[in-house]
């Protein structure tokens, strides 16, 4: 009877002060909406994120297609927009044509769906991995809890980009090395950061409520810990994406990442990087992109942050 009524109170929503539950969830939702900032970084990526979806619908060309004997244009030609005067006779093309003479628009329009897979494939990556390597070392202690954190420490004590880039060589270069690089050298950031929520929810009354009814430790670690410990990755999470996609157009920039004629903004920036002065459009429009979508998830996560900070709330 005892496990029942522990396990009903323990499940239930936090009750507010007339009686109606309210769900934490609920009221993050509330106060980002009442932030500015907060409301522009989810408008960026809910953008971000239709895009990538509705990609088909929205490119006008193939990413990969080359337009010669298909079209009467050169390579590199600056955007035309009937719409803006360009006469009519000229094919469309919002963005140009890269010195491949592929439709610069299309690739930046598909360019939406690699740095979204490449984010949330390295994120998923990093938060299932720290995340266990976190919990363990929180909750168990002692000198598994100092190997583990010690070889964090060690990965943090590289440079993020530079040690991504040393992997990076040995594995060779291309995207799917590159995601994973990138993983690993985020894992620690995961991992501190759940280790010290862990340490602070297993010392909470209900979880020594669950030890005296008998439960397994698996069972608390699984089952009460972890699950109301992982609140602050919601943040880095949101941060990590940010960094993530940064960090993989700078591989691709480099030519460790994605390989051409993969419709990548890193590989996009690194193929056209020498015409900044000839033809400014093919590196202007990817850099845009890459800056837009940084500065949404980092606008979001700040909103996430300040959300979930009891400090800043009464």
């Amino acid at each position: 009877m005892a496990r029942e009524v522990f396990r009903y109170f323990t499940s239930r929503q936090t009750e507010g002060l007339l009686g109606s539950p309210t769900s934490l969830w609920r009221t993050t939702l509330q106060r980002l909406l009442r932030r500015l900032s907060a409301i522009a970084g989810m408008v960026i990526v809910g953008f971000l994120l239709l895009t990538a979806l509705a990609a088909p619908l929205i490119a006008p060309y193939d990413p990969l297609e080359v337009l010669i004997g298909k079209e009467d244009i050169r390579k590199r030609i600056a955007p035309c927009i009937h719409f803006l005067g360009c006469p009519r006779e000229q094919p469309q093309h919002l963005m140009g044509v890269d010195g491949n003479v592929r439709d610069e628009f299309s690739r930046v329009v598909y360019g939406a769906r690699w740095s979204l897979i490449v984010g949330l494939s390295t994120v998923s990556f990093a938060i299932v991995v720290g995340t266990s390597l976190g919990a363990v070392a929180g909750y168990f202690g002692g000198w598994g809890d100092n190997v583990i954190m010690r070889a964090m420490d060690v990965l943090m004590g590289f440079p993020a980009l530079l040690l991504a880039i040393a992997i990076v060589a040995v594995l060779g270069p291309g995207l799917i090395n590159a995601m994973l690089a990138i993983a690993i050298v985020t894992i620690p950031a995961y991992a501190r950061v759940m280790r010290a929520s862990v340490l602070t929810v297993k010392e909470l009354d209900f979880v020594a409520a669950s030890r005296s009814l008998g439960g397994s430790t698996r069972h608390i670690l699984l089952t009460r810990v972890l699950p109301n410990a992982l609140t602050p990755l919601v943040v880095q999470a949101t941060l990590g994406l940010a960094t993530a996609i940064l960090d993989a157009a700078a591989l691709s920039f480099l030519g460790l990442g994605a390989q051409p004629p993969t419709p990548e903004w890193g590989t996009m920036l690194g193929s056209e990087r020498n015409q900044v002065f000839s033809a400014p459009h093919l590196v202007f429009f990817p850099g845009l992109a890459i800056m837009v979508t940084v500065l949404g998830f980092n606008l979001l996560g700040d909103g996430l942050r300040d959300a979930l900070d009891p400090r800043l709330h009464d």
